[in-house]
């Protein structure tokens, strides 16, 4: 089949769930033997022009690279991209085009007009993020909204969200989780010399900086904890940087908070590899690729009791009550005086995770979806 992927920023490339989301399946349909076609986004990388995705690349791992001219503005960036992107795929004989995102799935009703098989997949629901507001809240309920009325199938990745486009629109969609490869566990090299710390020394939250992460819930808890590990916050602001400040204004006087920004390649595997507690104190996720990554590395997860958490780890890690401060404060005290239980968390947490979800079977099942159409 000839495919075209449109809703990423970019890949090769970590600035979201949604570019590992599409790197992982492009590569493994391009290696089944199909064509696919990712129109990634020329413009600024989230974390600055040192992690940017050389924009001269036509192809990586077989996936054919087209780019699409963007604006840097958070207004218009997804706007501008998915309808030059859809544009660009109407004059080809695509047999599927797949919509990541309620943004870019906004775009969908164009290519129905011009008879295109299109499936969406909803990542979460986008807008009610904090981050977004006034027009661009409107832009992703349309999207979504034209996504339940006029795409030939909707992929979702939770019961929650499967049973809200139920709901709210009557609309069966069709759950296909996010995989997960096995990970290399690896000793504290980059992370000694630049953070002075060790293994097990540190309590870690990787990902976006932006509200719905819940990271100031997080950040309150530490400051009332008696321990002496570290806090890492790892991840790049997206369109967030007056959130990045207020964390920061929180923080500024402990020295035992460390902000990394944007991190990928070994310094990344360094941090999953030496954590004693990942901890993902969300508000609102789709299925957070973070989340099954730290599993896959063999981490002891604190989340919140989210059902797109709890979906994931099951009895395999440890909840508290959604963005309740002296809840996460307690249940962060608790693992902290007790090794036998993070040990024990650590010690199932791999073989779980990697028995329960894998990219190859996600891959399979999102190309036998095709194949109906």
């Amino acid at each position: 089949m000839k495919i075209a992927m449109i809703g990423h920023k970019r890949i090769p490339s970590r600035e979201g769930g949604i570019e590992i989301v599409v790197s992982e399946l492009s590569k493994r349909m391009v290696n089944l033997g199909n064509d696919v076609v990712a129109y990634n986004r020329k413009s600024e990388h989230i974390a600055g022009k040192e992690h940017e995705t050389a924009t001269g690349l036509n192809t990586w791992e077989g996936v054919k690279l087209k780019w699409i001219p963007t604006p840097n503005s958070s207004k218009l960036n997804a706007i501008v991209y998915s309808f030059f992107a859809t544009f660009d795929a109407l004059f080809h004989k695509f047999d599927v085009i797949h919509f990541h995102a309620e943004g870019p799935a906004s775009m969908v009703l164009l290519a129905k007009l011009f008879r295109k098989r299109c499936i969406v997949t909803i990542h979460g629901i986008d807008w009610q993020r904090s981050k977004w507001g006034g027009f661009a809240t409107k832009f992703l309920k349309f999207g979504e909204k034209t996504a339940a009325k006029y795409a030939d199938e909707v992929i979702v990745l939770s019961q929650n969200v499967k049973d809200y486009f139920l709901k709210t629109y009557n609309r069966e969609t069709v759950f296909i989780p996010n995989g997960i490869s096995p990970a290399q566990v690896i000793s504290p090299e980059i992370i000694k010399e630049k953070y002075n710390i060790d293994k097990n020394e540190y309590i870690l939250f990787l990902g976006r900086l932006v509200p719905e992460k819940g990271i100031h819930y997080l950040i309150e808890a530490y400051n009332k904890i008696n321990t002496n590990k570290t806090l890492v916050i790892a991840g790049g602001s997206s369109h967030t940087s007056e959130y990045e400040s207020q964390l920061k204004d929180m923080a500024k006087s402990n020295p035992n908070i460390i902000f990394t920004g944007f991190i990928e390649g070994k310094e990344l595997a360094e941090l999953y590899s030496n954590a004693y507690i990942y901890c993902l104190p969300s508000d609102l996720e789709g299925m957070p690729i973070s989340l099954l990554e730290a599993m896959s590395f063999g981490n002891c997860c604190l989340t919140s009791d989210i059902c797109e958490c709890t979906e994931v780890c099951e009895n395999n890690a440890e909840y508290f009550k959604k963005s309740n401060v002296e809840n996460l404060k307690d249940k962060l005290q608790y693992l902290l005086d007790n090794d036998d239980i993070v040990n024990n968390y650590k010690n199932n947490a791999s073989s779980y995770i990697l028995n329960k979800y894998n990219w190859n079977k996600v891959t399979k099942q999102t190309l036998d979806l095709y194949s109906e159409l």
